[in-house]
């Protein structure tokens, strides 16, 4: 039998930084482009959504001004919860909060699957499953890239995708056990293609009101605006009098006025954006990318083939990922002013060291990653309700 009517799927997720519902968003837009009309993707946010608990909306709404004011807060947060008996504990308590938004999102559209984009989300689906005795298959997109928390196992997902394979010492302890599978993180369409050439770069310049011979050096803190930004910006603008700057300030409204007043007096070398929707193409075009070391800015720029200029990183959450970066040769480390301006110097003076770190970066971009979530999840579904379809 073929159905016509789309299947519904129910992503869990959370505003905690952008990259789990950029994540969400890029298997959404995978399933479209591979099965057109076949799936209807349901975003429910169980922890700041509508339906959630109050406790758990004011816990959630603490973590973007925790990492911008406080990084070291949450640090301490982040390896005292880092423990499977913590969060067990967690799990009976205060996360059960997120069992009653899960509960009627499942009962109002009846998904296929369920696929967790967020650590504190898959024990609610697992929980819910379990309650209402349905045979639908639980995914677990994990988004942190070089290291995962123990959150990340707290529900019995059938499939747990990782952004890279586990390595071996920690195979046992990583999440989802042998039912693990590698596909990369997943990012939006406008990173699919990959690296462009330079003619297209150049064309991109010009539809943003660029100098297609500038040095464009693109700055941003992720959804939070976090990484100190301001400091940064006025750091690449004094070192060098040829360098043209783009701040992406995402939702910190505080950090773009800042900066405003920082471009009135850069004589039209900087430009300040808060939350963009074209952010494929700043990366597209840029030279170098300034950045703390955020897991979905390192995918995005990866498969843009951009280096990487890594200024900070969260405690715990993002450790590994500038090591991953300079291990790589996609980028270098550049926690001080002074460091970043003497790096920026070697990159302007250097093309063939800022060719290679911009071959290294596209090496260890995945832009087929999304592609890959969305043909196991469209296997396991079809796997549970039968063949219903011919495929594109």
């Amino acid at each position: 039998m073929v159905s016509t009517a789309p299947r519904p799927l129910l992503f869990l997720l959370a505003d905690t930084g952008g990259g789990h519902r950029s994540a969400a968003r890029a298997v959404g837009e995978a399933l479209e482009a591979a099965y057109p009309g076949r799936f209807d993707p349901v975003l429910c946010d169980p922890l700041a959504g509508p339906g959630a608990s109050r406790l758990l909306r004011w816990v959630t709404r603490r973590y973007g001004p925790l990492i911008r004011f406080a990084p070291w807060a949450w640090g301490a947060v982040y390896y005292a919860c880092d423990s499977h008996l913590v969060m067990r504990l967690a799990q009976r308590t205060l996360l059960t909060l997120a069992d009653r938004p899960v509960a009627q999102a499942m009962a109002a559209h009846g998904p296929a699957a369920i696929v967790s984009f967020h650590p504190l989300t898959g024990g609610a689906a697992a929980r819910v499953r379990r309650r209402q005795h349905r045979d639908v298959p639980v995914l677990t997109v994990v988004t942190d890239l070089a290291s995962a928390h123990a959150a990340w196992r707290l529900g019995p997902a059938d499939r747990t995708l990782l952004p890279a394979p586990a390595r071996p010492g920690r195979q046992r302890g990583g999440p989802g056990g042998d039912r693990c599978v590698t596909t990369g993180l997943p990012v939006t369409s406008g990173y699919w293609r990959g690296p462009p050439p330079q003619a297209e770069r150049a064309a991109l310049r010009r539809a943003l009101g660029l100098d297609e011979s500038c040095f464009l050096a693109v700055l941003t803190g992720g959804a939070e605006g976090a990484g100190g930004l301001a400091r940064r910006a006025a750091t690449v603008l004094a070192s060098s009098a040829d360098i043209r700057v783009v701040a992406v300030c995402g939702r910190n409204l505080r950090l773009r006025r800042r900066l405003a007043r920082l471009a009135a007096r850069a004589g039209g070398r900087l430009t300040v954006l808060g939350f963009v929707d074209n952010m494929p193409d700043w990366l597209r075009c840029a030279d170098v990318v300034i950045a703390k070391a955020g897991p979905g800015t390192i995918a995005e720029a990866a498969c843009c083939g951009v280096p990487l200029l890594l200024t900070s990183h969260l405690p715990g959450q993002e450790k590994g990922n500038a090591r991953l970066v300079t291990r790589a040769g996609a980028g270098r480390v550049a926690a001080r002013r002074g460091q970043l301006a003497r790096e920026l110097g070697v990159l302007r003076r250097d093309p063939a060291a800022l060719a290679a770190m911009r071959a290294a970066s596209a090496r260890l971009g995945q832009p087929g990653a999304a592609a890959a979530v969305a043909a196991l999840l469209a296997s396991l579904t079809e796997t549970r309700a039968g063949t219903y379809g011919s495929g594109r």
